[in-house]
C-alpha cells in the first residue's frame, strides 16, 4: 500500500465530498451516532469512541426495496439510482462485514450498484470499544486492505492515509500529500497490537464457539436462552452480516404488481414456517440456537471464508433480554 502523512482528515474529506454525497457517524441528538450526510465538510471530524449503534449495511440492502415490476405478462427490473457517495470513518469491523455481505449479494444488481457507487474510506481503530472483540474475529482492529479504497490511521497527534484500491488512489487526484516516514507500518502494527491486548483474550467466545460447533450444546440450555429472547429483532437490525430478508407483493389497480423485499429476522416467530404448517424453528431456544450458528457456525466460516460474527458488539449493547454475544458464549461454553 502507498502510505502518506495527512495534515488533517478534514482536508481529506472536504477534497472527497466535492464530487461526492459524503456520509460519516454523526450524534443524532438522542445520544448515540448515525450514519449521516454530513452538509459542512469543514467541522472537525471527531474519531467516535464506539461504533455508530446501527452499521452501514443499510447503504447497500435498503431496509425497504422495490426489486422489479409484473406487467401485461413481463417482468420489469427495478433498478436503484445510484449516486456516487463516500463513506468517511469506517471501523474495520464493519468493512469486513461489507466484505462479507458483498460475496452473500454477489448475484444481486441492486446491492451491487450500490456498492460500485461507493467510495469506502476505513478508519483504525486506536482504541478498544466496549464491547467489541474484532482481534479474535480477524476483522481489525486495523482495517484489512482489501477491505476498503482509503484507510485513515490515527497515531496519537499525527495522521497516515493508506491507499488500498486503485479507486481509492483515483479519489485523491489533485490532492497533494507527503510520503510517510519509512516506519509507518511498524507504528501501525504498534498500535493494533496494543488495541488487541486491551481486548483481551476472549475466553468464553472461544469456548462458546467450540461448544456450538462441538455439538455439546443441549436443547435445554437453547431453550433457556430462547426464554430471554424477546424477538425484537433488536440484535438482527444492527448486526452488520444478517442479511434476511421478506418478499412482498404490492398490487395495483391494473393488474400490476410489484415484488418488494423488506427487512426481516430469523428471531421471528414465523420467519422459517412453510406452506403446509410446518416450522422447523418453533421454539425460541430453536431460533436462538439457529441465529447463533449462523455467526459461529462452521458450515458458514467454511462458505464464506470467515466467520459470520465480525466482533462489534452491537448485540450486546441493544439485547433487552441480556443474551449478547457475550452472555451467550458464556453461557453454551460451560462444562
Amino acid at each position: 500500500m502507498q502510505a502518506y502523512e495527512l495534515d488533517s482528515p478534514e482536508r481529506l474529506r472536504a477534497h472527497l465530498a466535492r464530487e461526492r454525497q459524503l456520509y460519516q457517524p454523526q450524534p443524532d441528538g438522542q445520544g448515540a451516532l448515525r450514519w449521516q450526510a454530513l452538509d459542512d465538510p469543514s467541522q472537525p471530524f471527531v474519531v467516535p469512541q464506539e461504533p455508530p449503534l446501527f452499521s452501514a449495511k443499510a447503504f447497500f440492502f435498503a431496509e425497504r426495496e422495490a426489486l422489479f415490476r409484473y406487467e401485461s405478462g413481463q417482468f420489469i427490473p427495478l433498478l436503484p439510482e445510484v449516486q456516487p457517495q463516500v463513506l468517511f470513518g469506517l471501523a474495520a469491523c464493519d468493512l469486513t462485514a461489507v466484505a462479507y455481505q458483498a460475496r452473500f449479494f454477489a448475484a444481486d444488481p441492486h446491492y451491487q450498484a450500490r456498492r460500485a457507487a461507493t467510495l469506502l474510506v476505513g478508519l483504525d481503530c486506536a482504541q478498544s470499544c466496549q464491547h467489541g472483540f474484532c482481534a479474535m474475529m480477524d476483522s481489525g482492529p486495523e482495517v484489512r486492505a482489501h477491505t476498503a479504497d482509503l484507510i485513515l490511521c490515527p497515531l496519537g497527534r499525527r495522521w497516515l492515509l493508506l491507499v488500498a484500491s486503485e479507486r481509492g488512489q483515483q479519489a485523491l487526484a489533485g490532492l497533494v500529500l507527503a510520503r510517510a516516514p519509512a516506519d509507518w507500518a511498524q507504528q501501525r502494527d504498534a498500535q493494533a497490537l496494543q488495541v488487541a491486548a486491551e481486548q483481551g483474550e476472549q475466553a468464553e467466545i472461544a469456548l462458546g464457539c467450540a461448544a456450538l460447533n462441538g455439538e455439546t450444546v443441549d436443547s435445554q440450555a437453547w431453550e433457556a436462552l430462547g426464554l430471554r429472547c424477546l424477538g425484537c429483532s433488536g440484535c438482527t437490525s444492527v448486526c452488520p452480516t444478517c442479511s434476511c430478508f421478506a418478499p412482498f407483493v404490492q398490487t395495483e389497480p391494473a393488474g400490476a404488481s410489484v415484488q418488494e423485499r423488506v427487512w426481516d429476522s430469523c428471531l421471528y416467530q414465523g420467519f422459517q414456517q412453510e406452506a403446509s404448517g410446518h416450522n422447523p424453528s418453533a421454539t425460541p431456544g430453536q431460533r436462538v440456537q439457529r441465529f447463533w450458528y449462523h455467526k459461529f457456525g462452521d458450515d458458514f466460516r467454511q462458505r464464506f471464508g470467515r466467520d459470520g460474527c465480525v466482533g462489534c458488539g452491537r448485540c450486546d449493547a441493544v439485547c433487552p433480554g441480556g443474551i449478547g454475544v457475550h452472555q451467550v458464549m458464556k453461557r453454551i461454553g460451560q462444562p
